[in-house]
């Protein structure tokens, strides 16, 4: 069977691989001059180095991700620390601490003070049982508010990376579905995990070159506008691109932004090579080989703050968590705005299932009904349902 895929992002790549792997002829069609859409790292001069337009942090519990790394030859591009831990530093008071999750399912690690968050007793706890029988509507403050400690140095940080979307507004249900996968099975589903080199080189050229070594055809620059008739096709673009090719498609309406700064600076990488920040700007700091990059999510909030006051507050952060030099170091601001969804619980139901009103197009996308939030993982599950979808055009709607 020939397919066409629509779009060269993660989603697009996965499915293009796996109808590739089960034999089938395949023709990806880019409207950019490069794959990865928001996933990509590129050669910025102003630096002269290699950045990531965005940082991502997988985590080993990504089963999806991890097989599409093997099945193309980049499972070794990751790196991450051999335990589950994930340290915190408070850009208000300066306090550190590292949250040490033990590798087994059962969390024994809450009833040891220096593996826990700072300020948190045990029975705080069991309030993590709320998400099990949360509801379509229900927020993850509207769960967690209350929690003290528990929320404001633990949920509330891995809410607004995970979702995307402030936790008063971010839907409880897609956090629960993060934590099923990873947290709820135990640390060795929890690894931390990032490209080694860049995303690219991790997620995009190795998929690329196997794709091309197993016939498929990639197109670059050609934009597609209009579907043929009777073409099997994956529509693996952004929702509002996919709105335009099929006319009545319900897709999410709101999203949310996303910025990375990258500050040309070395530091060491400490035991995990990444830091979560609370009460500041900054979300999450990754120290990498030539450069400091730093992910603000959910960063609509932040959208009327001109780029140069925003690394000047950033790096007045780092310089305090790290003790840094005063001088702000060369850098560059991505600031991706229409990056992931809102997590919120009315534009989660807006995402469209995998199948379409014509049988043999499909969808692909972190914006579909994948059962995840918007991420990497989900948007590999993503294209992975779509070839499955039509192999099976007669089946139930994924």
């Amino acid at each position: 069977m020939s397919v066409h895929v629509i779009g060269a992002g993660l989603a697009g790549l996965a499915a293009a691989c796996q109808l590739t792997e089960l034999g089938h002829d395949v023709v990806v069609f880019e409207a950019a001059p490069h794959a990865g859409g928001r996933a990509r790292s590129y050669f910025d001069k102003q630096l002269g180095c290699r950045i990531d337009n965005g940082n991502h942090l997988l985590l080993s519990g990504n089963i999806s991700a991890l097989s599409y790394l093997h099945r193309v030859g980049a499972r070794r591009s990751l790196l991450g620390p051999a335990e589950p831990i994930f340290p915190f530093r408070d850009a208000r008071t300066g306090e550190r601490w590292t949250l040490r999750l033990n590798q087994g399912s059962f969390p024994w690690w809450v009833l040891a003070r220096a593996r826990r968050v700072p300020g948190t007793l045990v029975y705080q706890y069991l309030a993590l049982r709320n998400l099990k029988h949360a509801k379509p509507d229900d927020t993850v403050a509207r769960l967690f508010g209350g929690s003290g400690n528990l929320y404001s140095k633990l949920l509330k940080p891995l809410a607004i990376s995970a979702l995307n979307t402030m936790p008063e507004e971010a839907s409880a249900t897609a956090l629960q579905a993060v934590f099923a996968e990873t947290i709820e099975r135990g640390g060795y589903a929890t690894l931390p995990r990032w490209a080694r080199i860049g995303l690219s080189e991790a997620f995009i050229d190795p998929a690329i070159d196997w794709l091309r070594a197993h016939g498929a055809e990639i197109h670059f620059s050609e934009r597609v506008t209009a579907l043929q008739p009777g073409q099997a096709t994956v529509i693996a673009t952004p929702p509002w691109v996919a709105a335009e090719l099929l006319p009545g498609l319900t897709v999410p309406t709101e999203f949310e932004s996303i910025c990375n700064i990258h500050f040309k600076y070395q530091m060491p990488p400490g035991e995990a090579g990444f830091w979560g920040i609370t009460s500041g700007i900054s979300e999450w700091v990754f120290a990498r080989p030539e450069v400091i990059s730093v992910t603000i999510s959910a960063a609509n909030r932040y959208l009327d703050i001109a780029p140069d006051d925003m690394v000047r507050r950033v790096w007045a952060e780092l310089v305090k968590l790290f003790e840094l030099e005063a001088d702000i170091p060369p850098h560059r601001v991505l600031w991706e705005r229409r990056a992931t969804l809102r997590t919120t619980p009315a534009q989660m139901a807006l995402r469209p299932n995998t199948r379409t009103s014509i049988p043999n197009v499909v969808l692909a996308g972190d914006w579909t009904n994948t059962g995840l939030p918007a991420t990497i993982e989900g948007a590999i599950r993503s294209g992975n349902a779509a070839a499955m979808a039509l192999m099976k055009p007669n089946g139930k709607s994924l």
